[in-house]
């Protein structure tokens, strides 16, 4: 089983899906004439809540919409993701995942343009947003395969057989393992059983509930993360510049950190490497953040867009980094044959002594546990499309049964399982976007001509105000 998904993996994250990641997202960026970037500043202002509308269509805020989205995508991606991507590819491996984050921004921007300007409604009549929902509405009724295959892909995708996983492994590494618990299928099987009672007291309760424990959980984990990992760079600061510059002079070479030569000495093996890598951290392309984002109260698409291009930026090109450097700077990726979770524990471990295992325990804990809350929520809208909201409870039961299962499963088969459901999943996503990018830069032309005559009008404002004071 562990071959045929492998397999499956590799065959699903071929050339063609590369072209269509990376090249589908450089064609964003020229034809919107970086446009989303240029109005970064605006992004933030809308995401602090400056232009939040009550009446505006939607259930969350843009930032509960942006932490909903963040719960899944910061996460395993960041901790263990990383780590596979440096212990296989070396330090070169992050360059590619920094390129993956930027051009994966303008694909956010307009994947996430389109859930709202393209909105639909569920068999209940309640307004939804979604890759699904942009597919039939803005292409048409006749385009509906593809929504389909993105919603049977999704399901699978949504599981949450990664972070489980590495939970589970980091649990017994961390926690059991050093305190002489024999660790095994019983041990596995209570931790699942404890994720699953906790799991459903939250997803059952409907988006309002995930939302709101993540828009807590998410702020503060990035922020405990951040201190632990900068106090580590911190204490070994003669070592950053090193690294950080052997990140591109790697990048470039198709070598491992031994420098034997990775998949063969081809770039494109590590090229390869750090998009994967890239797009199980972030998401960019794959279409689970415009699930959260068409949800957000705004009667500006342009606005949300925005907004979801603040989350690559956030996930990959600082806490990736962040995480890298600290499993570089500490030269545990060089001395240990530990993957994943485990390899960045080591570097905890390694400059915090006898308590920085444990602080990463708490940063996988909240990591884990806000992606479960999403990612549910993410599944269950898939299958609200495909047979009715009024079922899409069931998806639920099957989401708390793979809890159990990924809590028995080797780390590599879960991982290349989602690898390979994530590209089937960005196959109808990016195909969608790119044909309605005019659509979408249309309407960015129409949202900055409202907002500047919005500014010239307070501004005239302004003026006449002062001028009747000083009259007076």
């Amino acid at each position: 089983m562990d071959n045929i998904i492998r397999a499956f993996s590799n065959y699903a994250w071929g050339l063609p899906l590369i072209i269509l990641l990376i090249g589908g997202g450089l064609y964003l960026i020229i034809r919107s004439k970086l446009l989303p970037f240029r109005y970064l500043g605006h992004a933030i202002q809308v995401l602090r809540g400056k232009y939040d509308n009550p009446e505006d269509a939607g259930e969350i805020s843009h930032f509960k919409a942006l932490t909903t989205a963040l719960a899944s995508t910061i996460g395993m991606g960041n901790i263990a993701g990383v780590a596979v991507a440096i212990s296989v590819g070396g330090p070169g491996a992050m360059f590619w995942m920094w390129v993956s984050a930027i051009v994966g921004m303008s694909t956010k921007f307009f994947t996430c343009t389109l859930a709202v300007m393209y909105r639909g409604k569920d068999s209940n009549g309640t307004v939804q947003g979604g890759p699904m929902y942009f597919i039939t509405e803005g292409l048409g009724k006749n385009w509906k395969p593809l929504a389909v295959m993105f919603c049977l892909f999704g399901m699978l995708g949504a599981l949450p057989v990664v972070n489980v996983n590495q939970l589970t492994q980091a649990i017994n590494d961390i926690v059991l393992t050093p305190n002489g618990v024999e660790v095994g299928l019983k041990s596995n099987l209570i931790l699942a059983i404890i994720l699953v009672v906790f799991t459903s007291l939250i997803i059952l309760g409907g988006l309002q509930r995930i939302s709101n424990a993540a828009s807590k959980m998410v702020p503060s984990m990035v922020l405990l993360y951040f201190a632990f990992v900068l106090f580590i760079l911190i204490s070994n600061y003669q070592e950053v510049p090193k690294y950080f510059l052997m990140i591109f002079e790697n990048a470039f070479s198709g070598k491992n950190y031994n420098g034997d030569a990775f998949y063969g000495g081809v770039l494109g093996g590590l090229i390869l490497l750090g998009i994967r890598r890239g797009a199980f951290s972030n998401e960019a392309g794959i279409g689970t953040a415009p699930l959260a984002h068409g949800a957000a109260k705004t009667s500006e698409p342009i606005r949300e867009g925005l907004v979801a291009m603040l989350g690559p930026a956030i996930d990959t090109l600082i806490v990736c980094t962040l995480t890298a450097l600290a499993i570089l700077v500490t030269g545990v990726w060089e001395t240990t044959e530990s993957n994943g979770v485990s390899l960045t524990a080591n570097a905890f471990d390694y400059a915090i002594p006898v308590y920085g295992k444990y602080l990463l325990m708490i940063c996988v804990l909240v990591f884990s546990v806000s992606s479960l809350f999403s990612y549910a929520y993410y599944g269950s809208k898939c299958l609200s499309f495909l047979i009715g909201a009024n079922k899409k409870h069931f998806y639920n039961y099957i989401y708390i049964l793979s809890i159990i299962l990924a809590a028995t499963t080797p780390f590599a088969t879960m991982l290349n399982l989602i690898d390979g459901v994530f590209a089937l999943m960005a196959i109808p996503t990016m195909l969608a976007t790119i044909i309605l990018t005019p659509k979408v830069v249309q309407e960015f032309k129409r949202y900055i001509k409202t907002i500047n005559q919005q500014q010239l009008n307070n501004h005239d404002k302004t003026k006449s105000k002062s001028l009747l004071e000083r009259k007076h």
